[in-house]
């Protein structure tokens, strides 16, 4: 009887599905593939633009081709340096600190025993993830202008005695994107760390309190160790990011005044393709900044393999 049900599974194994079995999965496939060839794979192509001195009333055709020139005379202008040592502190200040904060976040909602005012602070802290930086940007400017409310409550205790350009300011700027972003993302970063934690075995803080542990030794000893896997494994996967600064955000806030220190990859190749006119130049400086996120991202799931044992494929 046994032998007969191995080979049944056997048959079963070994065979082929065919297309007529499985169309309508393939059916269900479609609409998205249409989609993602649509908006992706054909506006892959104009890449091309980066070895032609493109001409829009010529084509992809006509253009006259011009090699590796536009990246030699990307990389001889000044703002190219410029805008990608923004777009690196900018996001890797934004990667660090949101993580910091989310992995904080986590383990002091986790020592809450109230229910009910754990889910409610974790909710309000969740929420700004899915507002629009149209709409946060708006309530920002209002915030942080030098009649805001920001420098009037700084005024009023003493702290400065004229008000702070926080949008205006060079030496400011970069701070303020970096702490609103993370205001705005820690609640939902924190998540997979709050579920991280809530696979650690209990016996093992019932074992610290045996042992006499407090609260911070439990967290250190316990917690910590608990999730380390997981933020290993979320650091070496943000390392594919390392040059995404948040288009949206720094278009919103940003103006002229503070291109030094704000003018990051993505806001450079809007303003040299839609308002310079520099198709060729600004395609590019962003084919140079998709191949180097490519290797980081083949260099991040490396990692990730190392060390955190996390393998897509």
């Amino acid at each position: 009887m046994l032998g007969k049900k191995q080979n049944v599974k056997k048959v079963q194994a070994g065979r082929k599905v065919t297309f007529r079995q499985t169309y309508q999965y393939h059916l269900l496939m479609l609409p998205g593939f249409l989609v993602l060839f649509i908006y992706t794979i054909i506006p892959f192509f104009g890449n091309i633009m980066a070895f032609q001195n493109f001409q829009p009333i010529l084509g992809f055709f006509k253009s006259r081709w011009v090699g590796l020139d536009n990246f030699r005379h990307m990389l001889m202008l000044p703002d190219t340096a410029r805008i990608f040592r923004n777009s690196f502190v900018i996001a890797v200040g934004k990667l660090v600190f949101t993580m910091v904060f989310s992995i904080l976040f986590a383990i002091l909602l986790n020592e809450i025993n109230h229910i009910k005012f754990k889910k409610t602070i974790q909710t309000i802290c969740f929420l700004p993830h899915f507002l629009s930086w149209v709409i946060l940007a708006t309530i920002f400017r209002n915030l942080l202008d030098t009649n805001g409310i920001a420098n009037q409550l700084m005024m009023s205790s003493g702290l400065i005695k004229e008000p702070l350009m926080f949008l205006g300011s060079n030496k400011i700027f970069q701070g303020v994107i970096i702490s609103t972003d993370v205001w705005k993302e820690f609640g939902y970063g924190a998540i997979i760390f709050i579920a991280a934690l809530m696979g650690i075995n209990p016996e093992l803080y019932e074992a610290a309190n045996v042992d006499g542990a407090g609260r911070l030794q439990k967290i250190w000893h316990v917690t910590l160790p608990g999730i380390r896997v997981t933020i290993v494994l979320v650091a070496t996967l943000n390392i594919a990011n390392i040059l995404n600064a948040g288009f949206d955000q720094i278009y919103n806030l940003y103006s002229p005044i503070v291109y030094k220190s704000g003018d990051i990859i993505d806001t450079y190749v809007y303003r040299m393709s839609f308002i310079n006119t520099q198709y060729s130049l600004a395609t590019a400086i962003g084919l140079l900044k998709s191949v180097i996120s490519f290797i980081m991202i083949v260099t991040a799931h490396g990692l990730a393999k190392k060390f955190a044992n996390y393998r897509i494929f």
